[in-house]
């Protein structure tokens, strides 16, 4: 089955190419901009890969399933939004809000979460290699089975988060943290 293309999928009466178009006016500040609300948008199975949507609202949508790599998600709200098995691989996602996300096995592979709100994220079996979590928020984020290799947790407080049967052997953690103290404590 292929991926829906932005040009078929409707939201609210419009297409999401249009919506798409709006957006990118907006954020290079050009005449007959709007930022992208795709709240509850139902964008499951498209190709989205390589969009800006950089500060776009995407609270409640379901991406399950879509194609994200190398878009630009910079300060995009997706709180709550269904991300499973979406391929979000070498996305920027720098300060985006994702309370509640589920990612439950997606491939995030060298995504940008510098800075980003990820509580209560599902993470589970999910690809994680290469990611950048800097400075994000992972409270009450699971974590369980997820491939974390490489993954940069520095100046990340690990507090609340379940990391439990990830292999951090080769993350880099926080100050005075050890791979040994997550095994321990989501146990």
């Amino acid at each position: 089955m292929g991926l829906r293309k932005p040009k078929s999928i409707k939201h609210k009466g419009k297409s999401l190419m249009e919506i798409l178009e709006a957006h990118e006016r907006f954020f290079t500040g050009k005449d007959g901009g709007a930022r992208a609300d795709l709240t509850g948008a139902d964008l499951s199975h498209s190709d989205l890969s390589g969009v800006n949507l950089s500060g776009a609202i995407l609270r409640n949508s379901n991406l399950e399933g879509s194609d994200l790599r190398k878009a630009k998600l910079p300060g995009a709200d997706l709180s709550n939004a269904n991300l499973h098995k979406a391929d979000l691989r070498n996305t920027d996602m720098t300060e985006a809000i994702l309370p509640g996300a589920d990612l439950t096995e997606a491939q995030a592979s060298g995504v940008e979460f510098f800075r980003c709100d990820l509580s209560n994220v599902n993470f589970q079996r999910a690809q994680l290699r290469n990611v950048n979590l800097r400075l994000a928020n992972v409270t009450g984020a699971r974590f369980s089975g997820a491939d974390m290799g490489v993954a940069i947790l520095r100046e990340t407080d690990l507090t609340g988060a379940d990391l439990s049967g990830v292999d951090l052997s080769t993350a880099l953690l926080p100050k005075g943290f050890s791979a040994t103290q997550a095994a321990k404590k989501s146990a």
